[in-house]
């Protein structure tokens, strides 16, 4: 039997397909909580947009009562209402003297903006909502790890390993032209040692272009400047920025609120791939539990 052959009807014998299963199986235990991570934070903010639009900062008007402070009596108001905190910036209306006053109270590197009554320094609560602060913070998890350029270092080789999976998963997914079928298929009756590989197997295939585009994206944003190169081959932009755009918006299926529903649910298939690959390895490594589809029926 050719190489050929072989790798139609009995590619597990492969010496190359052999070698890219242990590439696949420890640059997915490698990145695994990685992935898990990314995944999870990238489905949570694809409908950030508009949590920004609907929870989106508005004045906040008081009922007038009394004198109005001075900004010194406020900033003094501030202080006594939380102790241990610095004031920093101050920001009043001049044009809308009901207007909360915005106040940044500062300790040991933390920042809270709060809104002050400026009639009795009453602290009415945080400047920002809760859920833009929450949308903010998720995506500067998923977008820089909490850690601004080295998180975007990061994120960039993560980008790259995310595509060496699917390239190497692209390969070892294939079975054998008899059993092809079967690595497309999930199927709920079986022990749930095949129920695992099956999910893993059939998610990595019909999720493939996905996961190569959330990995090539992934380095794009955290490089931009890097896929400039394209234009040696384009030099007159024809295809370079508009593939670019794309690239951008297929991310995050910005492609109105019924894609971004369905963006949500596909996010998650690269943490699923994650746990459901490191139980794969687990039982290979750890327990010497045999891990083809064939010996887990």
């Amino acid at each position: 039997m050719n190489l050929f052959q072989q790798l139609v009807k009995q590619p597990q014998r492969v010496w190359l397909r052999r070698a890219l299963f242990q590439v696949h199986l420890w640059t997915g235990v490698g990145i695994g909580l990685y992935v898990f991570v990314i995944s999870i934070s990238g489905s949570a903010i694809v409908f950030r947009n508009e949590v920004y639009r609907d929870f989106g900062l508005k004045p906040v008007i008081v009922e007038p009562s009394g004198s109005r402070m001075t900004m010194a009596e406020l900033i003094a108001a501030a202080r006594r209402n939380n102790p241990g905190y610095d004031v920093g910036l101050v920001y009043a209306n001049p044009k809308e003297p009901n207007q909360a006053v915005e106040i940044t109270l500062e300790r040991g590197g933390r920042r809270r903006p709060r809104l002050f009554d400026p009639y009795t320094g009453k602290d009415l609560g945080a400047s920002v909502p809760n859920a833009i602060r929450l949308a903010s913070w998720l995506a500067d998890l998923h977008v820089n790890l909490l850690y601004d350029r080295p998180g975007r270092v990061v994120n960039a080789v993560g980008g790259g390993l995310v595509a060496l999976l699917g390239l190497t998963g692209a390969v070892i997914w294939w079975p054998g032209i008899q059993k092809w079928w079967r690595s497309l298929t999930i199927r709920r009756t079986s022990s749930w040692k095949r129920f695992n590989w099956d999910l893993h197997s059939a998610l990595g295939f019909w999720c493939f272009i996905f996961v190569m585009i959330w990995g090539i994206s992934g380095i794009y944003f955290a490089f931009p400047q890097a896929f400039n190169a394209l234009l040696f081959f384009d030099p007159a932009d024809r295809f370079t920025d508009q593939g670019l755009f794309w690239l951008s918006q297929l991310h995050f299926g910005r492609f109105g609120w019924f894609a971004e529903a369905v963006w949500v649910v596909l996010g998650l298939v690269p943490a699923l791939l994650a746990f459901t690959g490191v139980f794969i390895c687990c039982r290979r490594v750890f327990y010497k539990k045999p891990s083809s589809p064939s010996q887990l029926d």
